[in-house]
């Protein structure tokens, strides 16, 4: 006779010794960071050194309590634990990383601050600062250095040097931060992984620093600049961004790096190892490059047809690099793109929705999931015709089950609801409509690339308190892909 046996489900509370003490580890992390540009101002003369020296040591102090002084009964990590750490992370970097903007020689509120450390982490590029010429050469490194830290992430990085976290729920905080419907791992280990990723980024941020040099820019502007291209952030260090040096040699080099920043890394690694000979057959790169093509031949029929022809450099640089720009959600402007006609606008709005390849460094809603939708429609309409057919879709020969869908379904209408929300607040907020969405959208898909207010010549200083906090939360949920941010809201979770 068999004997049923009952299955038990067995629950505990979130272990908040354990994610007091990797939140203070993480915060450790950010006081060194905060040391390179507070050498480079003392090395300047810069009054800012001040500021870093202060944001440094109460970072540094606030990690060492967590670390040395939050009693931990465990040191596992559960799934509620990783979810719960993965959104506060990014929270506790941006309110340690905007204490510079603070107290630095052209200060920002704590509003516009913590608006600007937060786009900084997540990579989206929108700014308060009109003049960041006016900004001091520390300042302008700390936020270069925001996003080439948050470009892969912040925990992945911690994941990297901290070995304990490598013992439990490494893989619970590395799908918790990791974008895309699929994650790849490229070791046998998380730790490994976080490492391969890290050398792979420094070397590609190594390679465009040199390239960008060895143009018409100076080692710092070309060290910030690769910071911020590599991460698909966009920020810059000139009014104008990209604009300002003039460079088709530049925006060249820039096009070519946010196209690799686009795609997976994990690609760019099957190439390093030779093993790239069957890329052509992968689903999602063809998929990205053909968008590409597409938009890029769109573009360029609108400019001719609005009349802004000047030059071989209208039709082939000029739109290629504000394409990729776009779609990789880098935000760098390299002119007055807005004048190309409300048609451009549009098909721009539509790349910044979609965005690139997951398990790279940008935002939207990734090739991957629009490239499920599709598929999805495709086989819907050939079953109506063939009730019969079987039902199953894949994504670079993986294949996506009826939750994966579920899930790539309720991700994608989740993140169109909250541009919509944003929307309607800075409609409220007195702008304009079609701005108002765009930079909703900007804020969802850490893109950064603004129109009208928020455009190449404005900025985000034009919102209340209130906007600015509700703007910082769209730009985290966009960049953790909104589950992990909506699992704190439900009342299981802390059950």
């Amino acid at each position: 006779m068999l004997q049923r046996s009952k299955a038990v489900s067995v629950s505990r509370g979130i272990n908040f010794g354990m994610v007091l003490r990797v939140l203070g580890q993480l915060t450790l992390v950010e006081s060194v960071f905060m040391s390179l540009p507070l050498l480079l101002c003392l090395f300047n003369g810069d009054a800012d050194w001040k500021a870093f020296l202060i944001s440094l040591s109460l970072a540094a102090a606030a990690g060492g309590a967590c670390v040395g002084l939050v009693p931990t009964k465990s040191r596992k990590l559960s799934r509620r634990d990783g979810l719960l750490l993965a959104s506060v992370a990014w929270v506790v970097f941006s309110v340690f990383g905007m204490l510079p903007f603070v107290l630095c020689g052209t200060p920002l509120n704590v509003s516009e601050a913590f608006f600007e450390a937060m786009s900084g982490f997540t990579t989206t590029g929108a700014t308060v600062i009109r003049d960041v010429e006016s900004c001091s050469r520390g300042i302008l490194l700390w936020r270069a250095i925001t996003q080439w830290v948050g470009g892969l992430g912040i925990i992945i990085f911690t994941l990297t040097f901290v070995p304990a976290l490598n013992n439990s729920g490494s893989l619970i905080l590395f799908h918790a931060e990791a974008s895309g419907i699929t994650h790849d791992k490229l070791g046998a280990r998380i730790s490994r992984t976080a490492k391969i990723l890290w050398g792979l980024y420094s070397v590609l941020t190594l390679a465009l620093v040199v390239l960008l040099w060895m143009g018409p820019m100076g080692f710092f502007e070309s060290l910030c600049q690769g910071f911020t291209a590599i991460s698909t952030g966009g920020f810059s260090t000139r009014n104008d961004s990209i604009a300002a040096f003039n460079s088709p040699y530049v925006k060249v080099v820039l096009t070519i790096f946010m196209f690799v920043g686009g795609v997976s890394f994990s690609y760019i690694l099957a190439i390093g190892k030779r093993r790239g000979r069957g890329l052509w057959r992968n689903d999602v790169l063809k998929a990205y490059a053909l968008m590409i093509a597409l938009f890029y031949v769109c573009v360029v029929i609108a400019v001719v047809a609005e009349g802004h022809f000047t030059g071989w450099q209208s039709v082939t640089v000029d739109p290629l690099f504000h394409i990729v720009s776009a779609v990789t959600s880098t935000g760098f402007s390299a002119g007055d793109w807005e004048g190309w006609g409300f048609f451009v606008l549009t098909l721009t709005f539509f790349m910044m929705y979609i965005g690139a390849c997951a398990g790279s460094t940008t935002g939207g809603a990734k090739v991957d999931r629009v490239l499920y939708l599709f598929k999805n429609f495709v086989l819907t309409v050939k079953c109506y015709i063939r009730p019969r057919l079987m039902r199953s879709i894949s994504v670079n020969d993986q294949l996506i089950d009826n939750d994966k869908g579920s899930e790539i379904f309720a991700f994608m209408v989740i993140y169109s609801l909250l541009i919509v929300f944003g929307g309607v607040v800075l409609v409220a907020q007195g702008f304009p409509i079609v701005d108002a969405f765009f930079s909703s959208l900007s804020c969802v898909s850490n893109n950064g690339l603004g129109a009208g207010v928020t455009g190449i010549t404005g900025s985000f200083d034009f919102l209340s308190p209130s906007g600015l906090w509700i703007m910082s939360f769209l730009m985290l949920a966009g960049r953790l892909e909104i589950m992990t941010i909506i699992a704190l809201f439900v009342p299981s979770f802390w059950r």
